[in-house]
């Protein structure tokens, strides 16, 4: 199981994506899977409160990601890793601790309370300058508010927070595509 995650912005979708190709260009059935997702009622839920600009509290909105979470790993991460894909994910529970952690929430309850949730062989944390990461939304669409400069300063820390943990690859995300790409599938290829 790889997962890529990091600050909005970063290019942990378009690298989850060139990554499934590499697989799948190697012979190697894979699953690629987004979260929140779409499927859960928690995911719905999610999705409809960032349309509306209506955020839930921290609190409730740590108990929707941790109920999708539990919905996606039922339904589509175990049955994905029975048959032996590869599952790559578009998010996972280090955003949960990042994002609602930089909302005041302990990392660690965080983490704990996804300890139900497969542990990937590798998560790429693809990191850059939230100045950076905004402009590039903005290129694309509006910001949400999962995406104010301020509050991407404090997700990007912990995030960076987690370089000891042994699954964790840091990866600058700032240079051009096909160096952060080279760099990806070079660490892949450990594991593979």
């Amino acid at each position: 199981m790889l997962v890529f995650d990091g600050i909005d912005g970063c290019g942990k979708s378009t690298h989850a994506f060139l990554t499934v190709d590499y697989l799948i260009s190697r012979g190697h059935e894979t699953a690629f899977l987004k979260e929140p997702g779409a499927d859960s009622p928690a995911g719905k839920k999610l999705r409809e409160a960032l349309k509306s600009g209506k955020r839930p509290s921290p609190r409730e909105e740590l108990m929707l990601f941790i109920e999708d979470r539990k919905w996606d790993v039922e339904n589509r991460i175990e049955p994905a890793l029975k048959t032996g894909k590869i599952v790559v994910m578009d998010r996972y529970y280090y955003s949960t601790v990042a994002y609602q952690g930089a909302l005041g929430i302990d990392t660690k309850e965080i983490f704990e309370l996804n300890s139900f949730a497969p542990k990937p062989d590798m998560a790429f944390i693809l990191d850059i300058r939230p100045e950076m990461a905004v402009e590039r939304i903005h290129r694309r669409r509006s910001a949400d508010y999962f995406e104010e400069l301020e509050y991407l300063k404090k997700v990007r820390n912990i995030f960076l927070s987690m370089r000891e943990r042994p699954e964790v690859r840091i990866i600058d995300s700032s240079g051009d595509r096909d160096s952060v790409r080279r760099e990806i599938i070079s660490e892949i290829e450990k594991i593979l």
